[in-house]
């Protein structure tokens, strides 16, 4: 049977918006695949009419992508893997039971979108920052989900500052992967400042023979990047290699990214790929090869002076 989009099936009672049902309690770490305790950042979850929700989240100012600074502004990616493990809760709690059966579905395509002057600058423990999530366009193949949009708007203090959307769906779809050349013998990775990045740990980029740029992660299990060291990157982790590379050609800091997006077409290995960054009006296009072929296209929207 082929895939078509249905309405969105809530196993919820329909009484849960009112102030006097709370809210169900959130997945644990374990359920939303996390390494730790510590990488959780969804703190509750609510239904907020038919296809809409809304959420708590509690950003660490010593969260390990965060600087290490009395005053920190938060790393972009914290906002989107606040929304992976968004989309993971709905999973778990707000989809019909029939829908659950299906597969684990991946997030193929990402979108998030900064307000420089809005974003929460945390100086004492942690963030809190308010969520309104909505989900559609869910495809489903005899009853079985087969893939879902996720979009999050964030606010801090009643301030919007950020927002998020996301595709998830089955890996299937993906084109299928192609042979990519060992590392090579010899790699310079690039300085964590030079990337926008808080730690040497944290760089996902090193520049090869001929200065091709590569996917080199200098740490192939980082706990947030990539826990349980894939064999092949998630989304989140080329979308942070495109912020990186788009810095790193551009020689701009880290506070002038304002969007990120990023689609995966073909897996991509944990190490290995080809990164290709162009200049545009108002960022960069970066383009990831495998053997030649396209498996990730992405944007970086960039504030210059």
């Amino acid at each position: 049977m082929s895939a078509h989009t249905e309405q969105f099936a809530l196993d919820v009672d329909p009484r849960e918006d009112q102030e006097r049902i709370p809210p169900r309690p959130p997945p644990t770490w374990r359920q939303l695949g996390l390494d730790t305790m510590a990488a959780l950042l969804v703190v509750s979850l609510r239904r907020l009419g038919s296809n809409g929700f809304t959420a708590r989240c509690q950003w660490p100012r010593t969260h390990p992508l965060n600087e290490r600074s009395l005053a920190v502004t938060h790393h972009p990616l914290i906002l989107a893997e606040s929304t992976r493990q968004l989309a993971v809760a709905l999973e778990h709690q707000y989809l019909s039971t029939d829908v659950r059966t299906s597969l684990p579905l991946e997030l193929l395509s990402v979108r998030l979108g900064l307000s420089p002057d809005a974003r929460p600058i945390e100086r004492g423990s942690a963030s809190d920052v308010t969520v309104r999530v909505s989900v559609g366009d869910l495809a489903t193949r005899g009853g079985v989900l087969t893939a879902y949009r996720i979009a999050a708007e964030y606010a801090y203090v009643g301030v919007p500052f950020g927002s998020c959307a996301m595709w998830l769906g089955s890996a299937e779809s993906l084109a299928t992967p192609r042979a990519v050349a060992p590392p090579a013998l010899s790699l310079l990775y690039p300085s964590a400042a030079a990337v926008g990045a808080s730690a040497d740990t944290d760089v996902m980029l090193a520049r090869a023979p001929q200065a091709y740029l590569v996917m080199e992660p200098r740490d192939p299990g980082h706990p947030v990047l990539l826990p349980g060291r894939p064999d092949r990157l998630p989304a989140l982790a080329v979308l942070e290699a495109a912020r990186q590379a788009a810095l790193l050609t551009s020689g701009l800091t880290a506070e002038a990214v304002v969007g990120l997006q990023v689609e995966l077409r073909a897996p991509v290995p944990s190490s290995g790929a080809l990164v290709d960054v162009s200049a545009e009006p108002a960022g960069a296009r970066v383009l990831v090869t495998v053997g030649g072929q396209s498996a990730a296209l992405g944007t970086v929207a960039l504030l210059r002076a």
